[in-house]
């Protein structure tokens, strides 16, 4: 039987966690209304193909644009009042948006204005949000909730999309627009009724284009999160396919109307929920590369199958196992990356790979647009399949590492500085040397540990780095690293490190004859 501390339920048992996931659904239901409705108001149109993946566009890459600013900020700043001073700009846009929309005074370049607003608040809204989830559920419970964060997700593309459908065969896309408006409302309610923990404000907390350049070092520096990115956007680049011109096949090629797109998207949500369901039994049996291929064959296959089967059964049929695969794969690394990110980088390392998420979606929305502009919809759905089975195969040369958490809760274990100059927080740059000594025997251990160190070091705040050997004293091995402001070097003392830059320095000292020699340089113009 499974237990509280297995469940993929779990996290709902936590009050806090509950009433804010509950609100994250009326805002993910209000949104895929909002697409369904914004598309379905264009599909009319002449060139209908490329205003539909224009939507797509719009809605998406507001998040290449703003998903780093918005992680800085969520880093920087409290995130509660972050999120609720944006849902209430939401309101106010999506308010205007119904109104006018209703008043028939929404042409399609000005519906793009309005998406991409929306689209902006989005942008500012999922680091964030993802950032919040390790601050009301344990760390034991996060694949579970970010396997209930794809629940949330398909759900509402399971009710979304159906609910908008009908509202706009029989009313028009205002209602939905409007129900959109509203989801924002929820959300800013439950934000009021959460009383979030105090924080423990930063030591020396970080301006914007620091933390934005700290956020960059950190992902430029981290494989891990490098290979984890790069697998999404092999995975979501030609799977955007499905979410950029589903709504051209319903209405073109299976003679759907709005209910029945509807239904295709659901279809979508409702394989997505069923491999949620199943997901704590694929973390348990297997493993994230035989996922990788799992789901990319599943997917490729289904998008063969839309091309090369008009047939609202049998599309309807492999939908469901498209989407399925979509939330296994997307939770996985979802999860993986939740695990992994320190706390002081997280919403900054979300931002990234909202990033990359929704530059593939958007990016792919509008390449598979002008393919099926000019080529139609059967050579783009066949493209992309070829494309996925492709980035499936890369696999074999850039697998994955399973990540389960272990280490990467922060570690303060530097000595505290203790100059005879006081440096200004901004003075910089910072010169650290740390001088060893190293027997013969172990010269070649010692260098490749050190070789793990420098990864550390320039995750954390260092912009230069290098080992050298003095030629004196072959025993001598000094380590220079260059930080760029006093206060960045005092942030790697106070919480940037973690339990595994801990082991991987004392398994560098321990080769050493003792402890390293420490000594922080100024410049030499500084005045004290």
């Amino acid at each position: 039987m499974t237990t509280a501390e297995t469940s993929p339920w779990a996290p709902l048992r936590r009050p806090v966690f509950r009433m804010l996931w509950v609100a994250v659904l009326a805002g993910n239901v209000g949104t895929w209304m909002q697409t369904v409705g914004a598309q379905w108001l264009v599909v009319g149109e002449p060139r209908a193909a490329t205003w539909v993946s224009l939507v797509q566009f719009a809605t998406m890459i507001p998040v290449l644009l703003l998903a780093l600013p918005s992680g800085a900020l969520a880093d920087t700043f409290d995130r509660r009042r972050l999120l609720l001073a944006v849902q209430l700009a939401l309101f106010g846009v999506g308010a205007v948006l119904t109104v006018l929309t209703a008043l028939g005074l929404m042409p399609p370049p000005l519906l793009l204005v309005f998406t991409f607003l929306l689209g902006a608040g989005q942008a500012l809204t999922l680091p964030t949000w993802q950032a919040v989830i390790p601050e009301v559920v344990p760390r034991e419970e996060l694949p579970s909730a970010s396997s209930l964060g794809a629940v949330n997700t398909n759900l509402a593309r399971s009710a979304g999309p159906a609910v908008a459908g009908l509202l706009v065969a029989h009313i028009g896309s205002a209602a939905v627009f409007g129900l959109n408006a509203l989801s924002y409302a929820v959300f800013a309610v439950a934000l009021l009724l959460w009383r979030r923990k105090p924080q423990t404000p930063a030591s020396h907390p970080e301006h914007l284009g620091s933390a934005l350049r700290a956020g960059g070092r950190y992902v430029r520096y981290s494989p891990t999160v490098r290979r984890l990115l790069g697998r999404v956007i092999l995975f979501v680049l030609p799977g955007s396919v499905i979410w950029g011109l589903l709504p051209v096949v319903a209405h073109q090629e299976l003679g759907m109307g709005a209910s029945g797109y509807g239904i295709l998207l659901a279809a979508l949500g409702v394989g997505a929920i069923a491999g949620a369901l199943i997901m704590p039994r694929i973390r348990e049996t297997v493993g994230p590369n035989r996922l990788i291929v799992a789901a990319g064959a599943l997917y490729g296959l289904a998008l063969i199958v839309v091309a090369l089967v008009p047939d609202v059964y049998a599309v309807t049929a492999v939908l469901l196992v498209a989407g399925l695969a979509w939330m296994t794969l997307v939770s996985r690394m979802n999860a993986s990356l939740q695990l992994f990110l320190p706390n002081w980088v997280r919403a900054r390392g979300f931002a990234i790979y909202q990033v990359v998420f929704a530059g593939g979606q958007a990016f792919g929305a509008l390449l598979w647009g002008q393919v099926a502009g000019l080529a139609g919809l059967r050579v783009a759905y066949l493209a992309a399949a070829g494309l996925m089975l492709a980035g499936t195969v890369t696999v074999l040369w850039w697998p994955v590492r399973e990540q389960d958490g272990t280490g990467r809760g922060p570690a303060v274990y530097w000595a505290e500085p203790h100059l005879m100059l006081e440096p200004h927080l901004d003075e910089g740059p910072v010169l650290v040397t740390a001088v060893y000594r190293v027997d013969d025997a172990n010269v070649d251990a010692f260098r490749e540990a050190m070789e793990r160190l420098r990864g550390s070091r320039l995750r954390t705040g260092a912009t230069r780095w290098g080992l050298f050997r003095d030629g004196e004293d072959p025993a001598r091995f000094v380590e220079v690293y260059q930080v760029p402001t006093w206060a960045e070097h005092l942030r790697q003392h106070e919480g940037r490190l973690t339990e595994q830059d801990q082991r991987a320095e004392q398994k560098a000292t321990a080769l050493a004859r003792g402890p390293a020699e420490v000594t922080h340089l100024l410049p030499a113009d500084y005045a004290h």
